[in-house]
């Protein structure tokens, strides 16, 4: 057990289904994993009114503090499923990482260079606080039954249903649902159940990651290291986390023998050496791994659907593992519910996996760039990093080549099917597709907040003018047609001053921000979507246009196909 955390144990509770063998339940979505990325699925549909059935084959959190760095584009999700604002206070926020060869700094960057955003670039904390966060978000939710000790052995899709076999210790029982969210983690037995296929590269390579208790001054930082003295010709990773918990991870080399390296006689002198003999710590948590980056062809399969590392893993180099998983659910889930309340066609579905997919590859891209530079293998590429590691000491151009994991950012769908180009022109990087970028605001009652706390859940228009008290019945009228539609869209004004007419939500830019950030002028026009995705914009208030938008944001003008 860990010296600073007390896991929970969460009640096995009989399913009324054994008591009635006979019969088998149907239920809309069944979600198979309660880790970040199972909970949040299940939390998101759950909080749109959608009954769910969460099963978990274990009764507590994650062993060991497994992930750790939660970037900003994770934390705004949380912020909307209500979990954000205890991660940011339990964990540790930094912005600023940095990479040295032996002694010297080589190269370091800002998650966050520009100033007003509300998360910061990341936050560690370890895994088992997020899971305990989001299992009490889970139980508080109605509509969202949690079952532990619940293992599914068996799966049937149909062309109408799934059908579940699902395992208990006190026996096993039958389950039917519409749809099958698949959470169940890298080595996925249910992806192996269905034999879908997963292909990618294995990282001929080991790593030590240690978690280790001590009270140090370092600043919260990402701290990387190339060929330190303290572990010469390996790399060293160090992060801090919650609870004077810090992260140390230590390169071994493909010949290391896992079991004799996790011993403490193996990692304490590692760790003595990189700390000094005179720094007080305690081991917490000890694990040895490889890496591999893979991915499956596609994470839709008729009514079961893939998410997190099972359907697509990464090296740990950039923290794009669970930040990942989670936006694959934030892109997932309001689909899903559009399908499910039969205002959407099923084919919607097929976006989920087109976006992320190409999300994946990216992460995939960058991670194997990260984890081919940190682990070199032939001659010529290890004479080529020693090269652009000697060359950073000194030279700018060198530092860009330095590669110790590019951190994790979301993807931009520049070529999603659900986007309508513009037809305007534009400057910025809010292009349809971009992922929304935060910014403050202030009511007109002149409450402070952010504008992403305002946005997300929903279809919503965002409308600048200047003076919010200005816009005229006409344009107000046009503004709230969408009210009542089959796919409702929210307006939002953001003005510089003065409240919007007919109750409609407004928000002050006194900094410019928002201004800046979506090239507005007045009149400007985004239709943005529930993941707070860029779906479209105009530079003129067009209903036409915006019907025409959300058709194709939401597959309904492809019904017939």
């Amino acid at each position: 057990m860990l010296k600073t955390y007390q896991y929970p144990k969460y009640p096995f509770v009989r399913p009324a289904e054994l008591d009635h063998p006979e019969q088998t339940r149907h239920v809309p979505v069944v979600v198979v994993g309660a880790g970040p990325v199972g909970m949040c699925a299940a939390l998101d549909l759950a909080q749109k009114g959608k009954p769910v059935l969460l099963l978990d084959d274990d009764d507590t959190v994650s062993i060991g503090s497994r992930g750790v760095c939660y970037a900003k584009r994770a934390l705004e999700i949380l912020d909307r499923l209500g979990v954000g604002e205890r991660v940011v206070q339990k964990g540790v926020s930094w912005n600023v990482g940095r990479t040295f060869y032996r002694n010297d700094e080589v190269f370091s960057f800002n998650l966050v260079p520009e100033p007003d955003h509300h998360r910061p670039g990341m936050v560690n904390l370890q895994q088992y606080y997020l899971e305990e966060y989001l299992v009490d978000a889970c139980r508080a939710t109605p509509g969202l039954e949690m079952r532990w000790k619940n293992k599914v052995i068996a799966v049937t899709p149909g062309e109408t249903v799934v059908a579940l076999r699902v395992e208990t210790p006190e026996g096993a029982y039958s389950l039917t649902c519409d749809w099958l969210i698949v959470a169940d983690g890298a080595r996925s037995p249910i992806r192996h159940m269905l034999g879908l296929d997963i292909e990618g590269k294995i990282f001929m390579d080991r790593f030590l990651i240690a978690d280790v208790v001590m009270k140090a001054d370092f600043p919260a930082e990402r701290w990387f290291w190339f060929d330190p003295p303290f572990h010469p010709g390996q790399s060293v990773l160090l992060h801090k986390q919650a609870d004077n918990v810090w992260r140390i991870d230590f390169q071994l080399g493909w010949d290391a023998d896992p079991e004799l390296e996790k011993r403490p006689e193996r990692v304490i002198p590692r760790i003595q050496a990189m700390l000094g003999d005179d720094r007080e710590f305690e081991l917490e948590w000890v694990s040895v791994h490889t890496f591999q980056c893979r991915r499956m062809n596609r994470f839709n399969h008729g009514r079961v659907l893939f998410v997190g590392d099972a359907a697509h893993q990464v090296s740990p180099f950039g923290a794009r593992g669970a930040n990942s998983g989670i936006q694959d659910t934030d892109n997932l889930i309001w689909k899903l519910n559009l399908v499910l309340e039969g205002k959407a066609p099923a084919t919607l579905l097929d976006t989920y996996s087109e976006e992320r997919c190409y999300a994946a590859d990216e992460n995939i891209m960058n991670s194997t760039r990260s984890t081919d530079f940190i682990t070199p293998k032939g001659n010529a590429s290890k004479t080529l990093r020693k090269a652009v590691l000697t060359l950073a000491r000194h030279h700018p151009f060198a530092r860009k080549l330095v590669n110790s994991g590019r951190l994790s950012v979301p993807s931009f769908y520049v070529d999603s099917s659900l986007n309508t180009p513009d037809c305007d022109a534009f400057n910025g990087r809010m292009v349809p597709g971009a992922p929304m970028d935060d910014a403050p605001v202030t009511t007109p009652a002149g409450t402070p907040g952010w504008l992403l706390n305002h946005m997300g859940n929903r279809f919503q228009l965002l409308y600048y003018t200047e003076d919010a008290s200005t816009i005229d019945p006409a344009t107000a009228a046009t503004l709230t047609r969408w009210a009542i539609a089959p796919v409702p869209i929210e307006p939002l004004v953001i003005a510089t001053q003065g409240t919007a007419p007919d109750n409609i939500a407004t928000l002050h830019d006194g900094k410019g921000r928002v201004r800046e950030r979506y090239d507005l002028t007045p009149g400007t026009v985004y239709l943005l979507r529930p993941d707070q995705h860029v779906a479209a914009r105009w530079r003129t208030l067009d209903p036409d246009a915006i019907d025409a938008a959300l058709a194709r944001a939401t597959y309904r003008d492809r019904w017939a196909d």
